[in-house]
């Protein structure tokens, strides 16, 4: 069964009250049957097989809502991949199917979230170690009757305290603020208090950079440059000027682009003037 046969996620109400115990026989009594029928009806047995267990999924979602993820994103990658689960299960490795696609639904919801749920992404250590130091923090917390110390929190994981220190730092990364919200000091929106850029800042990393790579041309390379982009001359003005041809002058002007790019650490060859 490919994935386009993925079938449409039922409305809550359609897939009944199933206990554990009826959803399990069920679901054996379907993979036995789907085992010993043509593709075409095997496909229709396992999407019974998706829909029966559509509820399992839905409540694993459930367990990472109100972080910054919509409740329908969530339930979606968790219904494909209890979809891919039942795929790709066999039923001669056990007779129970969430044994298996209950931790690739979980694994899956996992790999959203650090793919996904990050305004601005950390590095993937810090995305699976923040977890941990939350929910060590809040055990603490409770123990102690006040918030604990990232030493503290760095015993009890055993883990560096820098890298405690760094996974509370990512939390705010997350959520982006909004430039419309308004900033309690002044009551202005975050937006207006953002400095303006000056003219001509795009280009101060370029000019830091070439600045030493000009100044170890020859005078005569510099002198085209200068011609060439601070005077705006054409290449046939700089060729009357030198008394050479147009043609020798763009071969020069090549030349000293490429002598350029290689003192910036740069290889790409791009074409300019």
């Amino acid at each position: 069964m490919s994935t386009a046969s993925i079938p449409t996620i039922p409305h809550r109400s359609t897939t009944g009250q199933v206990s554990s115990a009826e959803r399990k026989a069920r679901t054996a009594e379907l993979l036995a049957k789907a085992r010993e029928c043509s593709p075409g009806e095997r496909d229709h047995l396992l999407q019974e097989v998706i829909v029966l267990n559509i509820p399992v999924a839905r409540t694993l979602a459930a367990r990472y809502r109100n972080r910054g993820q919509a409740a329908d994103e969530l339930e979606q990658v968790a219904c494909l991949a209890l979809t891919r689960a039942v795929q790709s299960f066999d039923p001669e490795r056990g007779d129970d199917l969430l044994v298996f696609a209950v931790p690739s639904i979980l694994g899956e919801l996992k790999r959203h979230f650090r793919s996904a749920s990050w305004a601005v992404r950390p590095p993937r250590r810090l995305q699976e170690i923040r977890p941990r130091v939350v929910a060590a923090e809040e055990e603490l917390g409770q123990q102690l009757g006040r918030p604990p110390t990232p030493e503290e929190i760095a015993e009890e994981l055993d883990c560096p305290v820098a890298e405690v220190e760094e996974a509370l730092s990512c939390g705010d990364l997350a959520h982006a603020a909004s430039l419309d919200e308004p900033v309690a000091a002044t009551g202005s929106p975050l937006g207006d208090l953002l400095p303006t850029v000056e003219e001509g800042f795009e280009h101060s990393e370029a000019v830091a950079m070439l600045g030493p790579a000009c100044r170890r041309l020859k005078p005569r390379d510099r002198r085209i440059l200068r011609m060439r982009f601070y005077e705006q001359r054409t290449q046939q003005e700089i060729a009357d000027e030198l008394g050479v041809t147009q043609v020798q002058v763009s071969r020069l002007l090549q030349r000293i682009f490429t002598d350029l790019r290689r003192a910036v650490g740069v290889d790409s060859v791009t074409s300019a003037a």
